[in-house]
């Protein structure tokens, strides 16, 4: 497709980025130590404590010497990381990647059956997690490859006294750290000491080597890696910058919040571009928790601020949220499911910044497209491609389609995937002959070159910017003894964009919502758990006995 996008473009953002050099991201990380060694690279945001890019080479060295000299890992190893927004989190990340490790994110709310699953497909063998997490993988442990255990508490990074204060509170107080039993695990400060006595030996690291296996779900429901290079990651860094250059003053501070979970792609991108332009990273731990996180904003002037929509809507019910200062907040970028305009104009109102919508996913690194970052207002689209990317609007036969008709929007890039891990029917399924990968969202361009989604062809359910496969949670409900036959579909949800809802078909009268749904919570993460549940007496087929989701989709909306 002629790219009629560029007439479009910002002035300032180019057309393309230079992809040949890109190196690695350990080798990127390694040149803002030098140009910005006392400038603050993470901070915690709850508890006020940053460190440095200079403190962050030499934890992250600790922890790359310890998983080279110590564990003796071969380079390619994976390494799993379990744990929500700490300090630990880039600390572990920049050391298993400078080491020429792939990492492993993991959600930290996984039950044991998807931490087990996850873990055996990725083939990791070593695994950093949250003391709160230590009980989930005390149960599936033993069917995983994992031979070596790291588990931290949410204070290790603190200093003293908050450390301890910390410790205390979630211990003690709160009693958030389950009983568990992992014993030949060591704690996160043992690591890091061991590490810093240990010889760490820089390797080679090509653009083109694995940097991530980024889960995600799947149309049969079983979850699959991504492999994302350090190419990958770091063209799509460069995209983001390149889209945001024109608007910001490179003497000013720039401060990102983070409050999307950095296992998810959508924070995982950001963070890396933000480390390759010596950014300030502000970590949300826990932004349910409207009026703590409402306190962060509050402390820090913050230039972005990435969200998924409901995270936006939380904070615009928020009384306290108006008080903020958005003196410096010049891009507030939502993605991962779709904003909805009345949360993007209550948000315009009370920041004064637009909110701007982009789309990606996680075999994209993330990003695909983004609204120039000059919008005056929201316009429902999801924006323009990002410099260096193809697109393609085709229809089921793969022919390409005129403007303004709706098909298959295809992606071609540098921040396309490598292809599934150790599956290649996956990755012949998703990748057209001419190096095009099907995202499997319906969309439109106009003549202008602006992407709007108009349907989705996967039947994927996306809970406040999560992704829930029907077939996933399908198969944990038909494992109740009680259930006939179940079809799970995603309904309108204004807290969450959508919700899971189950129709089930009863083999016994007495099986009550409750009851499944308590069912559901002992194998799903709480984001897939159902919402609602509504028995019907036969679920609605196609003529070769195929469940009509769409049907039931359409049924749900009618009722939400």
């Amino acid at each position: 497709m002629e790219k009629i996008w560029l007439k479009s473009y910002s002035p300032g953002v180019p057309a393309e980025i230079g992809v040949d050099a890109l190196g690695a991201i350990g080798e990127k990380f390694e040149a803002s130590v030098r140009a910005y060694g006392d400038r603050i690279a993470f901070v915690s945001g709850a508890a006020g404590v940053g460190i440095t890019y200079r403190e962050l080479d030499v934890h992250s060295r600790n922890v790359a010497a310890w998983l080279q000299s110590v564990l003796k890992l071969p380079q390619g190893s994976r390494v799993a990381l379990m744990m929500p927004n700490l300090l630990q989190y880039p600390v572990c990340l920049l050391g298993a990647l400078r080491a020429g490790y792939v990492v492993v994110n993991v959600n930290p709310m996984y039950t044991a059956r998807e931490l087990e699953h996850q873990l055996a497909d990725s083939g990791a063998v070593a695994i950093v997690i949250l003391e709160n997490m230590a009980h989930v993988l005390e149960k599936a442990i033993g069917r995983t490859p994992i031979r070596h255990v790291v588990v931290t508490g949410v204070g290790d990074l603190l200093g003293f006294p908050k450390k301890h204060l910390a410790h205390f509170v979630v211990r003690r107080l709160k009693k958030m750290v389950p009983p568990f039993s992992l014993p030949d695990a060591i704690p996160f400060a043992q690591m890091l000491a061991r590490g810093a006595a240990a010889r760490f030996d820089p390797v080679a690291v090509a653009s083109d080597d694995l940097a991530f296996l980024q889960y995600t779900g799947g149309t049969t429901g079983v979850s699959k890696g991504a492999m994302l290079t350090h190419r990958n990651l770091l063209a799509n860094a460069r995209q983001a910058e390149v889209w945001s250059d024109p608007f910001l003053d490179p003497n000013d501070e720039f401060i990102l919040v983070t409050a999307i979970p950095l296992y998810h792609i959508f924070a995982l991108g950001s963070a890396v571009s933000h480390i390759a332009r010596g950014g300030v990273n502000v970590l949300v731990a826990d932004p349910r928790n409207t009026a703590a996180f409402v306190k962060v904003l509050a402390k820090y002037r913050f230039v972005s601020l990435p969200a998924v929509n409901t995270l936006f809507n939380s904070l615009i019910h928020h009384p306290d949220f108006a008080k903020v200062d958005f003196g410096k907040l010049r891009f507030a970028i939502g993605g991962g499911a779709a904003v909805q305009k009345a949360v993007a104009d209550r948000w315009q109102q009370i920041t004064g910044v637009p909110l701007c919508e982009g789309y990606g996913l996680t075999e994209c690194s993330p990003t695909v497209t983004c609204n120039p970052l000059d919008i005056t207002e929201y316009n429902g689209a999801i924006g323009l491609p990002m410099p260096s990317t193809e697109i393609s609007i085709r229809d089921e036969e793969g022919q390409e389609l005129p403007i303004g008709a709706p098909g298959e929007l295809c992606v071609r890039g540098p921040q396309v995937m490598k292809g599934y891990w150790n599956r290649p029917d996956e990755t012949a399924r998703v990748m057209t002959p001419d190096g095009y990968l099907r995202t499997g969202d319906v969309a439109t361009i106009d003549a202008r070159g602006f992407l709007r989604i108009v349907d989705r062809k996967k039947d994927m359910i996306i809970v406040s910017g999560f992704n829930v496969y029907p077939n996933e949670v399908e198969q944990v409900v038909a494992l109740h003894p009680h259930v006939l036959e179940v079809a799970a579909v995603g309904v309108p949800d204004e807290a969450s964009g959508e919700a899971v809802k189950l129709y089930v078909v009863r083999k016994d009268a007495s099986l009550t919502a409750e009851a499944l749904i308590a069912h559901c919570r002992e194998s799903l993460t709480a984001y897939k758990v159902p919402k609602l549940v509504e028995f019907l007496d036969e679920l609605p087929k196609s003529n070769v006995g195929k469940v009509l989701r769409r049907a039931l989709r359409e049924r749900g909306a009618r009722a939400h």
